[in-house]
């Protein structure tokens, strides 16, 4: 079995020693290193090269938002915060977060998003998963910009917006999830996203959602 080594950063103790409690009782887990500040975050992550850094947005030295842009490139980074709809959390995804978690969402789901990081998925919490996209996205443009996705594309972009993981974007659409993941990696190629998180920004920010919608009526 492959473990997965975890870096937790967050400056309260008590919550790091609760995710560190929680994450190591799984048999695929391991906890490799805490951090109470951002800048011992990247330090720790460049050392230790762990498969996931969950990271809180405030920090001290270095927020949460700059680890992870230093980090995310070479590193998955799931987001876990107290903020659903603080402007910032924008920023954070932009930067390639893997994922945003409100702490209060229970260890059932602190489990699942570090799997979900580690399958190439992104979790976003539920309770803000739609919310979240419609809030932290501008408008679309008045001239929308060229879209440069197939037809199949942009229903696989659509459904990632929505939340759907690619089993479930897979089984909507009778394809494997092998074959989602292949036009995934086509459509953030094209459209220059990091990650799934990105994806779904652009299909708000692009007016392709509200279109879709449109065209349901």
């Amino acid at each position: 079995m492959t473990t997965t080594r975890i870096l937790i950063a967050d400056d309260q103790e008590d919550i790091r020693s609760g995710f560190r409690l929680i994450l190591d009782s799984q048999p695929d887990m391991t906890v490799v290193g805490e951090a109470a500040d951002g800048a011992t975050a990247v330090g720790l992550a460049r050392t230790l090269r762990p498969d996931v850094v969950l990271a809180d947005i405030r920090m001290p030295c270095l927020d949460g938002l700059e680890v992870t842009r230093q980090l995310a490139a070479t590193t998955r980074v799931v987001v876990v915060t107290t903020f659903d709809l603080d402007a910032y959390v924008h920023t954070a995804l932009r930067h390639g977060a893997c994922g945003f978690l409100l702490k209060r969402s229970g260890p059932t789901l602190l489990i699942e998003a570090v799997r979900a990081a580690m399958a190439g998925d992104t979790l976003i919490s539920p309770q803000i998963t739609v919310r979240l996209l419609q809030h932290i996205t501008s408008p679309p443009q008045s001239t929308p910009a060229p879209d440069p996705l197939t037809s199949r594309e942009r229903e696989i972009t659509l459904l990632v917006a929505q939340g759907l993981t690619n089993a479930e974007i897979g089984a909507r659409l009778f394809v494997t999830a092998g074959t989602v993941k292949t036009h995934l990696a086509n459509i953030q190629g094209k459209l220059g996203a990091r990650n799934r998180v990105g994806i779904a920004a652009w299909a708000w920010e692009s007016g392709l959602t509200a279109r879709s919608a449109a065209d349901r009526r």
